[in-house]
């Protein structure tokens, strides 16, 4: 009896030391995920000028922003530049959480992040790209250009900051749906199969989120966000239908999907 209350004490103890050093290892990592962010603040904070010329490009090149505000420069700049800090700390963050939470994961679990982290950081990456090159460019010069003759446009960096990023975020997002769609898969959730048959309904959705991040009510800069969301879409049908190649179970979405008998 007693050698079993030694048992059961031994096992509580080493529990406790483990929870013990999972914490310590989770404190140490985020005590180095802060001084990246402060390092990247830092080289934020350092070419913020440069920075915040690259954002006025869409406005036009010789355009500056008008301040009402005395202290309206120094908080847009700090804004650019704990944003920029957390851009370039990101992949060291992103590192230290997987590094914390791998060694409890299957090895094919282990797979499909590492498959989907590069993925995703590229998808998000074009869908800023696209933003920053093709549809704000169009965006801001039709709305700076409405009746020129009754207004005399000239933004205020606390309107026009926020403006450009929220666009350049959201289409990033947006262009993150092929590996949303690959993750519902993945999940037993939807198929390829349900995704044909509800393309018109894609087109639907598509519309109403290009008028969502559009922030101009033309026709013309709804179908520049469109085009490459349905695209998109395409590859999420590509996507999801390699997902489920060996899937065992029916999609949880469509129930009557045909799939390979578990041996």
């Amino acid at each position: 009896m007693s050698q079993d209350i030694r048992t059961v004490q031994q096992a509580v103890e080493d529990q406790a030391m483990t929870l013990a050093d999972h914490l310590r290892e989770l404190r140490e990592r985020l005590l180095k995920s802060v001084i990246a962010l402060a390092i990247g603040t830092a080289v934020g904070l350092a070419f913020a000028e440069q920075i915040l010329k690259v954002l006025l490009a869409p406005y036009g090149p010789a355009k500056q922003l008008l301040v009402t505000s005395p202290i309206s420069p120094l908080t847009n700049v700090f804004t650019v530049s704990v944003t920029t800090g957390a851009i370039l700390a990101l992949p060291f963050i992103l590192y230290q959480a997987l590094a914390f939470i791998f060694p409890g994961l299957l090895p094919h679990e282990k797979r499909w992040v590492l498959i989907a982290l590069p993925l995703g950081f590229g998808l998000f990456l074009m869908g800023v790209l696209f933003a920053f090159f093709v549809m704000l460019p169009a965006a801001v010069g039709f709305l700076t250009g409405i009746f020129p003759s009754v207004f005399n446009v000239a933004l205020t960096p606390d309107d026009y900051i926020p403006f450009v990023a929220g666009v350049m975020f959201w289409m990033g997002v947006a262009f993150e749906m092929p590996l949303i769609v690959f993750v519902l898969a993945k999940a037993n959730v939807i198929n390829a199969s349900l995704m044909k048959r509800h393309w018109r309904w894609a087109v639907v959705i598509v519309a109403v989120l290009a008028a969502l991040i559009t922030p101009t009510p033309d026709p013309l800069n709804m179908i520049i966000v469109m085009v490459p969301l349905l695209l998109l879409y395409g590859l999420s049908i590509i996507l999801a239908y390699l997902a489920r190649r060996n899937a065992t179970v029916p999609a949880l979405l469509d129930p009557d999907e045909k799939v390979k008998r578990a041996r």
